[in-house]
């Protein structure tokens, strides 16, 4: 008789450590799950450690975000300052000011927010237009151009590198990169002519596709 007692509460022991060990595992589960933003942001991070790694590795004259393009840069950013309209919060939504900056916006808070391709292609931004990002309770981003820099029109050269498969423009003996949205959307190629904008004043690695023709 006491052998089943015996038995019965080695059973019990065992029910309640295999259930601690499904609590535990489960609560491992929840930590190591990611939400899919969190996802994504992972993933943006690391195509941009990439394109940076291509371009460091095939030789691109572009890559680093020195000179001009810095100043350039700095002085839109000193604009949103003197306006003192950088971040401004509300129940239902928040609004960040920025610089765009090629690719994405710099936020006048220090955060770098992803631009979407299409919007940018579209919209033809180009590095040092001020934006306008407004993020709402249900966490969707939507950009606005508020300020254009001057800008002035190029034609030049369609080029792609083999090897990173970046786009660029090529005119005067130097090359700007492309959005790879801004030329598929016009499906350019190699050797074609590409009609392109830059900021009137001071360098710049990105350009904005206006058009693109056909050889």
């Amino acid at each position: 008789m006491f052998g089943i007692f015996k038995n019965k509460n080695k059973k019990v022991k065992n029910s309640k450590q295999r259930k601690k060990n499904v609590n535990k595992q489960t609560k491992t589960d929840d930590k190591d799950k990611m939400s899919t933003g969190e996802v994504l942001q992972a993933l943006n991070q690391m195509q941009k450690d990439l394109d940076k790694l291509k371009t460091a590795v095939t030789g691109g004259v572009v890559a680093d975000h020195s000179g001009q393009n810095d100043e350039l840069i700095e002085k839109s950013m000193n604009e949103i300052k003197e306006r003192n309209s950088e971040v401004n919060k509300s129940e239902n939504e928040k609004t960040i000011e920025g610089v765009f900056d090629g690719q994405a916006m710099i936020g006048s808070d220090g955060q770098v927010y992803d631009v979407p391709a299409n919007y940018a292609s579209k919209s033809k931004l180009v590095e040092g237009d001020i934006l306008k990002l407004t993020i709402n309770n249900l966490g969707a981003f939507v950009y606005k151009q508020i300020k254009p820099i001057e800008r002035i029109r190029k034609t030049g050269e369609l080029y792609q590198d083999p090897q990173s498969l970046q786009f660029y423009a090529m005119a005067d003996g130097k090359k700007w990169r492309l959005l790879s949205a801004s030329v598929t959307y016009y499906k350019g190629e190699t050797g074609d002519e590409v009609v392109f904008l830059i900021p009137a004043e001071g360098g710049s690695r990105w350009a904005a596709v206006e058009n693109i023709v056909k050889k």
